[in-house]
């Protein structure tokens, strides 16, 4: 019998947007002929739990624990009448259905007002004169957020938007807790995401369900939705996969686990997938899977001797969203970061540029890992097929490139592309803060749609930076920041403390650097989070080489990648954590530049190292105009007119051309000599993005003294070579 598979992602993950990895096995299975459909379940029992229904369930189940409210659980039960009411609306708001509720919504007498709304106060303050839409959001999303407190405390204590029973499995180095958790009564969160996972088999009758586990907030719904379907189902056989199982079950020997699911696959899903559904089949072997874990007599083993090789990452094979509730995700504005609320507010389509990291170095990260040491890039063209193709599948053309780190070179050809094909679209990624960025790049980057981008500067701090591996310095980061800003790009930094005999002289040293960045207005956003040590990092491998003792480093029967340590040279490192937090909140808001770094603090840190001009006279020592000979040039706009005319002075008469450039919002002129006008228009026709043989830097000297103009440096340090360069003449 073939095999129809049933790819779920369970509870939960995104509220705007479907997590991509069903999308991409689906469009593989479609490319091999195989039956699939996908369902996002995380999104359908939260719209079961937000409905007039589902509320009004939630109410009663809740009766029942009346007497132990707390009184923010007690105001929210007694207005039931109004969540109930307003529900819906508020939910249809947040789809983009019914916009013009915005200004009911924000009269702040529409919504039922629990704990969440005690931060009001503070609105104003945070967002500015903020649209009216973008407010009734945030309004709608504490509205959201307290049904949610509500069902944590009266319902499932496991309850939350974007994750589930997540304490329960971050770090579970034994299955006992959630083995236990498991063997509880369902919760009604568990009945009801059980009763909408039964609809979608009745429906759809499939053999095999996969489930995509890519966070710890993931793994207890999965195994809810198995433990059901072992119940109810058994004949069909379930598999998971994903960023859970790749990071921490690779040494798994707990059996158990294997109650409530058949397989685990590890790393790229497509072809362990498809020798898993062939060996069912009957057309495979058991010992002939690749990268697949399963248990026979009470033990764990893992097979891979699959003769069959990974399905390569250039292949112009897009994911595939249909059978995804597209229209039905919903956009919240929960935090005031400006890049977390990318993540948040509405849909983005999800690709990645890059199979891996091109760095693959840092010694914090998990380079040991295929997810991060197996570098395959895609053409710029196939990238550009996929995007064409998914905005035609969703109606969407908003783009997240998930890369771990998006290739500069990739990126610039990507952008070109973009232009020539005349694609409308707005896109976002992770890099790394490279000197490859510089303005003329990251000014092809906006042309082309980019609108942020977040790149780690973890640690600023130049010992620390070399600890790390990181491979940039910080005035590179500082300039590749000028960079991106300057051309209009949302730029957010991803920081670390703790990192191992980080001291709390150098912490300190950061926050001021960082504090800097943001003073001189080249950073927008960031978000600092305290060094975890994980078993496939360089330092997790090899504690000693920096100093630091592992705690334990056996193997445990479940989970292993966090790992516990001792940093005997460091600061303590935790006690930074409020301070690190509260000082950045303010300087993404533009205050508390002038306060001591010692205000942040609740306890004696030494003063700052750091000179309070660093970033400023980094910046002017290291912004220049200077170009390579092979650099190329691009011209991003469209043709220039001209007009010719003559212009007399003292008898002489010199053929003379006015050179008008309309931009999308400006129209320049120019006033030049005709041969030199002549000269312009030619490199702007040559340099077109769609021209395959376009010059270099050299090129435009050669030429510029072929035509015996003039002094090429003169020309290029005066009004017309520069008003060229703002219009779009870009070396790159």
């Amino acid at each position: 019998m073939n095999q129809k598979v049933l790819l779920v992602t369970p509870p939960f993950t995104q509220l705007n947007t479907p997590y991509p990895a069903t999308a991409y096995l689906k469009g593989f299975f479609d490319y091999k002929k195989i039956a699939s459909t996908q369902i996002d379940l995380g999104l359908d029992v939260l719209l079961k739990i937000f409905s007039k229904n589902g509320l009004a369930h939630i109410f009663e189940e809740s009766s029942k624990k009346k007497e132990t409210f707390s009184e923010n659980a007690q105001r929210i039960f007694s207005l039931q009448k109004h969540y109930i009411n307003t529900i819906e609306d508020s939910i249809s708001f947040l789809q983009g259905k019914n916009e013009m509720l915005a200004h009911t919504i924000c009269n702040e007498s529409f919504l039922p007002q629990a704990s969440r709304f005690n931060q009001l106060d503070e609105l104003d303050w945070a967002f500015g004169n903020m649209g009216i839409r973008d407010k009734a959001r945030h309004l709608c999303t504490l509205f959201l957020e307290d049904l949610c407190d509500f069902i944590v405390e009266c319902i499932d204590p496991h309850f939350g938007f974007s994750r589930y029973a997540e304490r329960i499995s971050s770090s579970a180095f034994s299955f006992d807790p959630i083995y236990n958790e498991l063997n509880k009564q369902n919760s009604l969160i568990s009945e009801i995401q059980n009763n909408l996972l039964s609809e979608y088999i009745d429906k759809e009758k499939p053999s095999l369900i996969a489930f995509s586990v890519p966070f710890p907030g993931n793994l207890f719904a999965a195994l809810k939705c198995g433990q059901f379907i072992k119940l109810k189902y058994p004949e069909i056989k379930i598999c998971i996969g994903g960023g859970y199982p790749n990071t921490e079950l690779r040494s798994l020997s707990d059996p158990r686990i294997f109650e409530f699911i058949d397989f685990i696959t590890l790393d790229d899903g497509e072809t362990p997938l498809l020798n898993l559904i062939e060996y069912l089949n009957g057309e495979r072997p058991l010992e002939k899977l690749k990268r697949t874990l399963l248990s026979s007599e009470d033990k764990v083993y893992y097979i891979d001797e699959s003769e069959t090789e990974d399905f390569s990452f250039k292949n112009d094979v897009a994911p595939n969203y249909s059978g995804l509730r597209i229209n039905d995700y919903i956009s919240v504005i929960e935090i005031i970061n400006p890049m977390h609320r990318l993540w948040s507010d509405g849909f983005w389509n999800k690709l990645t540029m890059a199979h891996g990291c091109y760095w693959a170095k840092c010694t914090f990260c998990d380079t040991s890992l295929d997810y991060i040491k197996r570098y395959e890039p895609v053409s710029a063209e196939v990238l550009c097929n996929k995007v064409e193709e998914i905005i035609k599948q969703t109606g969407n053309s908003g783009f997240h490139f998930v890369d771990e780190a998006a290739p500069p070179a990739l990126m610039v050809a990507f952008a070109k592309e973009v232009l020539k094909r005349g694609l409308n679209i707005a896109w976002w990624t992770n890099i790394r803060f490279e000197k490859q960025f510089t303005f003329d790049v990251c000014r092809l980057l906006k042309a082309s749609g980019c609108i942020a981008v977040s790149g780690g500067l973890e640690v600023a701090s130049e010992r620390i930076l070399k600890l790390i591996n990181k491979g940039v310095s910080i005035s590179t980061v500082a300039e590749a920041c000028y960079n991106f800003t300057s051309a209009g790009i949302l730029t957010h930094a991803y920081l670390m403390y703790g990192f191992p005999t980080q001291t709390q002289q150098e912490t300190i040293d950061s926050l001021e650097v960082v504090r800097q960045l943001f003073e001189n207005s080249i950073l927008q956003s960031g978000y600092w989070h305290q060094f975890a040590m994980t078993a496939h990092s360089p330092v997790g491998q090899n504690p000693e080489n920096f100093n630091v003792k592992a705690v334990n480093k056996s193997i445990h029967p479940f989970a292993n990648n966090d790992l516990e340590h001792i940093d005997n040279k460091g600061a303590k490192h935790e006690l930074f954590s409020e301070g690190l937090k509260k000082s950045l909140y303010n300087f993404m808001h533009d205050i508390g530049f002038d306060l001591p770094l010692q205000d942040w603090f609740d306890f004696k840190v030494p003063p700052t190292n750091i000179a309070p001009d660093f970033i400023y006279n980094t910046l002017q020592q290291s912004i220049t105009d200077k170009h390579k000979n092979s650099s190329k040039i691009l011209w991003i706009n469209s043709i220039p007119e001209i007009k010719y005319y003559t212009k007399k002075k003292k008898g002489k008469t010199t053929p003379m051309a006015e050179i008008t450039i309309h931009l999308k919002n400006d129209v320049i002129s120019l006033n030049v000599k005709e041969n030199t006008a002549n000269w312009i228009i030619n490199i702007t026709e040559q340099c077109q993005v769609n021209n395959k043989n376009t010059l270099t830097y050299n090129d435009l000297i050669n030429s510029f003294e072929l035509e015996k103009l003039g002094d090429f440096n003169v020309f290029s340090n005066g009004y017309a070579f520069n008003q060229l360069r703002e219009c779009g003449l870009l070396i790159l």
